[in-house]
C-alpha cells in the first residue's frame, strides 16, 4: 500500500506539510496533484431603463429563462446517461427555480418600479431568496440556496451574453479544490479524471457531495480559504474520514496514510458485510433502524441500506421546493410514492415544520418577522392557525395510507391540548374524506414529536391521544440546554450527554412504556455509533438516522449485547460530568467496534 501513495511523489517536494481541517463529507483517501477552480460571481452592470423599453427587457429576461432551462435540461440528460437518475434528479430543483412565478414576478415589478435593467433587479431578487435559505439551520435545505445560486448566475451569464463556466478544463487525474462547487459544475467534471473534491464551503449534504458519491471518490468541505493557499500543480493528500487535507505531504505522512487506507478499506468491507445481516444483538434482541427522508428519490438510498422503513420523512422539501404552498393532490402524489416505494415497511410522515429556520421564500406574509423564531409561529402552530394548509396535508397524508404501511407525526406538540386540537382536525379530514368516498386506512397510527421539555414532563397526558412517540433530540437538546446549535460562540455547550438530557430520555422512554407507547429517536444522536448504545440502554425502540450511518449501526449492535448497553446506560445515569458520560459511550464504541 505504501507504493500506492509514494510512487507518484516527486522528487524535489521541500515544501512544508501542512494539515487543515473542514468537514468530512464522503469517505474515502486519495493523494495526487491539484487543479484549484474558482466559481467567480457574474459582473452585473446597472443602468436606467426608459418605460417603452420595458417590454424588450422582460423579452430579453424570457428567453434567458428559456435558454437557461435548455441548458439545465441537456445537463440533466447527460448525468442521467452518464451517472444515473437519481444523480440527474438534482436538476430538477433547478427547473423549479426557474418556473418559480414568486421569482419571476418579483424581478418584473422590480423592473416596473426601480426602472433599473433587467439583470438588476433580478440578481436584487434571486439574491435575497439566497439570503434566506442561507440562513436555514436544517443542513439540507439549506443546500437550496445553493440551486438558487446556481441557476441566476446562469440565467444572468445569458443575459449577459458570457460564457458559462464549468470544469472542461480539468485534464489528466487531479484532485478539484474549489471555492464552492455548483450540481451543473460538479455534473461536468470527467469522473475518471477528479480523485476527491475540496471545498472552501459547502455541507455533507452539498450537491458536489452528492455527485462525488456517484463518482465514488472522497469530499472533503468547509474548508475555510484553502483556495487562497494552495496551487495548481501542489500535492496533497485528502482524507475523507476526518475531514482533513494536507498539503505537501512528507513520505512518513504517504506511508501512514498507505496504512490507514488499508485498514478503512478493510472495516468498510465489514460494515458492508454485516448490513445484509439483521440487526440483532449477540443476546438475541433485535433492533429496527430505520431512515430520515426529505425527498422521494430517497426512498432509493433508504432501500439501498436496507432501512427498516422511514421513521421521519420530513415534508418541509414539498413547500420549500415552490414558491407556492403545494395543492392536496401534489402532496398525495409524493406521499403515495413513499408509502408504495417502502412497503411493506412502515412510513412515518411528519406534518409541515416550517417556520423558525425555516420560512418560506415565496410566501413571506405567512412567517411574519420575529425576534426569537425558533420560539414562535413555527411547525404545529402554524399548522392550527393555518388550517386550510393544515387539512390539504392531512387528507394528502390519509389519502396516501391506503398505498402502504403509512403512520402520522405532530411536530413541536407542547402539551395535552395542542395535540388534542391536531386530533380533531384530522378527526374532520377522516370525515371529509369518508364524505368523498376515499379510501384511507382507518387505524392509521398517529404519534408526536417529544422534543420541547413541556412535552417531555407530561408524556402522561400526552399518551392517550397517541399511538406512538420519536424523540427528536436536535430540539430537545437545544430547548432543554437553552442552547442555540447554531450560535458559535455557545456551541460548545451543546451537550447530547448532559446529565439533564440523558434524565429527560429516560423520563420520556420509562413514562411511555408504563402506558405501552412505542418510543424511536430520530434526532442526530441516533445516527451516531457512539450514542446508540446508550439510546437502546436507556429503553429507546427503534433508532431512525440518515441511511448512510445505518452500516455502522448495525455492525455496532451486532457486536453488543443489550445486557451491556443497559449497563452503560445505567453508569451513564450516576454521572454528573458530559465528558466523562461521553468517554464512556466512546469507549464503549470502540470496544466493540475493533480496529478500524
Amino acid at each position: 500500500m505504501r507504493a500506492t501513495l509514494t510512487a507518484l511523489m516527486p522528487d524535489d517536494n521541500k515544501a512544508t506539510e501542512t494539515t487543515v481541517h473542514g468537514i468530512a463529507a464522503l469517505q474515502g483517501i486519495a493523494y495526487g496533484q491539484v487543479f484549484v477552480y474558482i466559481q467567480s460571481d457574474v459582473a452585473v452592470p446597472s443602468y436606467q431603463v426608459e418605460p417603452e423599453k420595458f417590454v424588450d427587457e422582460v423579452a430579453r429576461f424570457d428567453q434567458a429563462l428559456l435558454v437557461t432551462r435548455q441548458q439545465i435540461a441537456k445537463i440533466q440528460d447527460e448525468v442521467k446517461k452518464n451517472l444515473g437518475a437519481d444523480e440527474a434528479l438534482i436538476f430538477d430543483a433547478h427547473l423549479l427555480v426557474l418556473e418559480d412565478q414568486a421569482l419571476i414576478g418579483e424581478t418584473i415589478r422590480s423592473l416596473e418600479t426601480t426602472r433599473r435593467n433587467i439583470e438588476t433587479c433580478f440578481n436584487e431578487v434571486s439574491s435575497r431568496y439566497i439570503q434566506a435559505f442561507s440562513e436555514i439551520d436544517d443542513e439540507y435545505l439549506r443546500e437550496r440556496a445553493g440551486d438558487i445560486r446556481d441557476v441566476a448566475q446562469r440565467v444572468l451569464q445569458n443575459l449577459l451574453g458570457q460564457a458559462e463556466n464549468s470544469l472542461s478544463r480539468l485534464a489528466d487525474k487531479r484532485i478539484v479544490v474549489a471555492n464552492d462547487i455548483s450540481p451543473s459544475d460538479s455534473a461536468s467534471i470527467d469522473r475518471s479524471a477528479a480523485l476527491a473534491i475540496v471545498t472552501d464551503s459547502g455541507s455533507k449534504t452539498s450537491h458536489a457531495v452528492i455527485v462525488a458519491r456517484s463518482m465514488k471518490v472522497p469530499a472533503v468541505v468547509g474548508v475555510r480559504d484553502l483556495t487562497k493557499r494552495i496551487k495548481n500543480g501542489d500535492w496533497v493528500i485528502v482524507d475523507g474520514y476526518d475531514g482533513v487535507v494536507i498539503l505537501n505531504p512528507s513520505e512518513s505522512t504517504l506511508f501512514r496514510y498507505g496504512k490507514i487506507r488499508e485498514e478503512k478499506e478493510s472495516f468498510e468491507s465489514r460494515l458492508i458485510q454485516a448490513n445484509h445481516e439483521p440487526a440483532i444483538t449477540r443476546d438475541g434482541v433485535a433492533v429496527t433502524l430505520m431512515a430520515n427522508i426529505e425527498r422521494v428519490d430517497e426512498v432509493h438510498t433508504a432501500k439501498e441500506y436496507r432501512a427498516e422503513g422511514v421513521g421521519l420523512y420530513r415534508t418541509e422539501y414539498l413547500f420549500l421546493s415552490s414558491s407556492r404552498v403545494p395543492s392536496e393532490q401534489e402532496q398525495f402524489v409524493a406521499y403515495k410514492t413513499v408509502a408504495e416505494g417502502m412497503a411493506p415497511q412502515p412510513v412515518i410522515i411528519r406534518t409541515l415544520d416550517l417556520g423558525g429556520d425555516k420560512p418560506m421564500a415565496g410566501n413571506p406574509d405567512l412567517f411574519p418577522k420575529e425576534n426569537n423564531p425558533f420560539m414562535g409561529f413555527r411547525a404545529i402552530r402554524f399548522c392550527l392557525e393555518n388550517r386550510d394548509i393544515f387539512k390539504d396535508q392531512l387528507r394528502a397524508i390519509l389519502m396516501a395510507s391506503a398505498y402502504g404501511k403509512v403512520r402520522l407525526m405532530f411536530p413541536m406538540i407542547s402539551g395535552h391540548e395542542e395535540l388534542a386540537r391536531a386530533n380533531a382536525v384530522l378527526d374532520e379530514c377522516k370525515a371529509e374524506l369518508r364524505e368523498r368516498g376515499q379510501h384511507f386506512d382507518e387505524s392509521m397510527a398517529v404519534g408526536a414529536m417529544i422534543e420541547i421539555p413541556s412535552a417531555a414532563a407530561t408524556i402522561d397526558l400526552l399518551a392517550p391521544g397517541t399511538g406512538f412517540f420519536s424523540i427528536g433530540t436536535n430540539d430537545l437538546i437545544q430547548y432543554t440546554l437553552a442552547i442555540d446549535r447554531v450560535n458559535e460562540r455557545i456551541a460548545h455547550l451543546y451537550e447530547p450527554t448532559h446529565p439533564a438530557i440523558l434524565r429527560t430520555l429516560k423520563h420520556i422512554l420509562d413514562e411511555a412504556h408504563k402506558h405501552h407507547i412505542p418510543v424511536s429517536v430520530c434526532g442526530e444522536m441516533a445516527g451516531d455509533p457512539i450514542f446508540a448504545p446508550l439510546l437502546l440502554g436507556l429503553g429507546a425502540d427503534s433508532l431512525s438516522m440518515s441511511p448512510t450511518w445505518i452500516p455502522s449501526v448495525k455492525y455496532l449492535v451486532r457486536a453488543m449485547t443489550m445486557a451491556d448497553a443497559k449497563a452503560l446506560a445505567a453508569e451513564a445515569l450516576t454521572m454528573s460530568s458530559p465528558k466523562e458520560i461521553y468517554a464512556k459511550c466512546d469507549a464503549f464504541y470502540r470496544s466493540r467496534m475493533g480496529p478500524e
